[in-house]
């Protein structure tokens, strides 16, 4: 597999840049894939996904919370500095993503501040070779609530308001966590998903700590080379409960997002509930859980990308997303969703 394999040309004002008025007021592509034949492509509303679900199925949603991760500061020497979390690692500590003219020095402190004019130093203490551990003097979630920004992605060219600190959560959000939005969540409201229990659809949830790596860009052409970042992923008993019942049933297994499908998909592989995962989906991965998948549209090279073509077909994935462009449908966080079944060929 070639990086080039996954790029596409996509029109900058395509990219969606706030949320619509209404989380389940965005459009919904279908993409049917029965058999060997090619994917037929259908135009929906998201509410029209209660008609997409059948009674018995188990519909499986990550419940990360997104946390205040980019923080502003100043080096020792003075110059300014962003650090955006990548992960927690420990209670005080955490692995960034660092903007600065120059990095600071292993050993250095890095004075973040607030807007009421606190200040919080944290040590630098690590490196390895991606990302920079740092320590901090007090427990890292208390402290980003203090000082933290909502770190939007680097598409969303407006700075964090009020909207976003509401839209940019799922409705299931519980676990804090996250630097990046479970994206395809974000069209679920309460009420929706209340209507899917009344068709007898179940309900359950994982967690995937979602980490800025997600937006680190490929950088090697050979993707065989290419080294996944780590995100911390959890699959509780009463879920795994779930998917067993629903499969000796005859349900279908559907993920809301990619970062649900990678949990399911790191647990089944390793048989651990709980853990660190780099699983790197492309295709010819044979999928060990998921049936449907409902995920928005992701970036060109991006290793979501990947993942949609090994669970959808390579072919059909490019054919989505040239009608999706075509047809005007918005990019990205805060864009329009797309519901895949997944290629026969596929099936374990």
């Amino acid at each position: 597999m070639q990086l080039s394999d996954f790029n596409y040309d996509l029109p900058p004002n395509l990219i969606a840049q706030h949320p619509l008025a209404n989380r389940t007021d965005s459009r919904l592509l279908e993409v049917k894939v029965e058999g060997g034949e090619a994917a037929q492509l259908i135009d929906r509303q998201f509410r029209d996904i209660l008609g997409l679900f059948k009674p018995g199925d188990l519909l499986i949603l990550n419940d990360t919370r997104v946390i205040p991760a980019r923080l502003h500061g100043k080096k020792e020497t003075g110059g300014n500095v962003e650090l955006l979390i990548e992960r927690i690692s420990g209670d005080r500590q955490a692995w960034v993503q660092i903007r600065a003219s120059k990095v600071p020095k292993i050993g250095s402190m890095v004075h973040i501040h607030n807007k009421n004019e606190e200040t919080l130093p944290v040590e630098m203490i690590g490196y390895d070779g991606r990302f920079y551990e740092v320590r901090f003097p007090e427990n890292v979630l208390s402290l980003l609530e203090r000082f933290g920004e909502l770190p939007l992605p680097p598409y969303i060219e407006h700075q964090p308001d009020q909207e976003d600190s509401k839209r940019y959560q799922t409705v299931v959000a519980k676990n804090p966590g996250a630097v990046a939005a479970p994206t395809a969540g974000l069209h679920f409201d309460e009420v929706i998903l209340q209507q899917l229990s009344k068709l007898g659809v179940k309900q359950a949830t994982v967690t995937l700590h979602v980490g800025a790596g997600t937006f680190t860009p490929v950088r090697e052409e050979d993707l065989s080379k290419h080294k996944m970042h780590y995100e911390w992923f959890a699959v509780p008993a009463d879920t795994l409960t779930a998917i067993q019942e629903t499969q000796r049933h005859g349900g279908r297994i559907i993920a809301v997002g990619t970062t649900s499908l990678r949990a399911l998909e790191s647990q089944a592989q390793s048989l651990k509930a709980s853990g660190e995962t780099n699983l790197f989906i492309t295709p010819g991965y044979t999928f060990k859980t998921v049936d449907c998948l409902l995920t928005n549209f992701h970036l060109p090279k991006s290793t979501l990308l990947m993942l949609v073509s090994a669970f959808a077909g390579m072919d059909n994935i490019r054919n989505a997303y040239q009608h999706a462009i075509q047809q005007e449908y918005r990019f990205f966080s805060y864009g329009d969703a797309m519901f895949l079944s997944r290629l026969e060929n596929t099936n374990p």
